[in-house]
């Protein structure tokens, strides 16, 4: 949009350099070009702009495949007006030379002739074409048939528009269509999913498994060692037995020979002591022998009277004195008398 601005009755004209103005005063041609810079009268001047820069058009629409589904198509056609007198014959660019805006819509126009081009072209590919096909490659198709269909539109160049470039952006089905072709794909990959969640679960019990087998043997191994401990203790045990019953028979051995010598020893000396004994006896009774027996009557006394308890007195008959006396030879009197007085005493 052109920048026009007002001093004393006149107006000035400023346009951008992808703008081309046209400036027609009394019928007659006067400014023709971009960028351009100028003075006018409004009441006498007609004012043309034409944009010459590349515009991009979006444009929506709906179509039928061959299987009557719907779908939405979604492309971009990219344009630019290259006659810009041409396009200011056959279309509305004039603008208002107060304000500079444009009296019609000849963006609106275009956008038209385009969309309607295209859509035409799209209709024609898709009505042929099966749905999956068309999701698949009917966005080649699509862009391809378009771009063809704008380039051999005779009323594009008639008006001096060029298609630059043509792009198709997506064909989709309805949500609910959409939903059902995405369910095989879907459960295509749960499959996939349940698949390698099963393999997980399979590697996980086979591990499992070595790890459950690997303990097993661990523990056999241990019970084996424990058998070949068992079998080590009993045969240090019995080795220790057998030393212990050999110590013990040695150290009887000892005890009884000990034992043996000390008897004999004791025999001997017991032999000994009775030889010994035998002989004093021997000799008591030969030096008893060759005593009188007064005498031998004498020391049996005395070794009683040593051997008996204390008598404090002693009362004997005379008849027992008598005889006592006239075994021992002495009178019987004195004796008496002794005897008294020895009891006495």
């Amino acid at each position: 949009m052109a920048d026009i601005t007002r001093r004393f009755g006149w107006r000035h004209l400023r346009s951008a350099p992808t703008a081309h103005i046209r400036h027609h005063k009394r019928g007659e041609l006067v400014h023709d070009g971009r960028g351009l810079s100028f003075w006018y009268r409004s009441l006498s001047a007609a004012l043309s702009e034409v944009p010459v820069d590349d515009r991009e058009l979006a444009m929506a629409f709906h179509a039928r495949t061959a299987d009557f589904q719907d779908v939405t198509v979604q492309a971009t056609v990219t344009y630019r007006v290259s006659d810009p007198a041409l396009a200011a014959d056959r279309l509305d660019f004039s603008v208002d030379p107060d304000t500079g805006s444009w009296r019609g819509a000849p963006l609106e126009q275009i956008a038209t002739l385009l969309t309607e081009t295209a859509q035409q072209h799209t209709l024609d590919v898709l009505a042929r074409t099966p749905l999956a096909e068309a999701l698949v490659d009917g966005v080649a198709s699509v862009r391809e048939r378009v771009a063809t269909g704008l380039a051999a539109e005779p009323r594009l160049p008639a008006t001096g528009i060029d298609v630059v470039a043509v792009r198709v952006v997506a064909i989709r089905p309805e949500a609910e269509v959409e939903r059902a072709l995405r369910t095989p794909a879907r459960e295509q990959i749960q499959q996939e999913a349940d698949r390698a969640t099963y393999e997980r679960r399979a590697v996980a019990v086979e591990r499992e498994r070595a790890i459950a087998e690997n303990e097993l043997a661990s523990q056999i191994e241990l019970a084996r060692r424990e058998e070949q401990l068992v079998d080590q203790r009993g045969t240090n045990a019995r080795r220790e037995a057998e030393e212990k019953a050999a110590a013990d028979g040695v150290r009887t051995e000892a005890e009884a020979s000990r034992k043996v010598r000390l008897a004999r020893a004791e025999a001997e000396a017991a032999r000994e002591t009775g030889a010994a004994r035998a002989e004093a006896q021997a000799a008591w009774l030969r030096v008893h022998g060759e005593v009188d027996p007064a005498t031998l009557h004498a020391l049996a006394a005395t070794r009683l009277a040593e051997n008996v308890p204390r008598i404090e007195s002693l009362t004997l008959s005379p008849d027992v004195l008598t005889g006592l006396l006239a075994k021992l030879g002495r009178p019987e009197g004195g004796a008496q008398g002794r005897a008294e007085g020895r009891a006495g005493a």
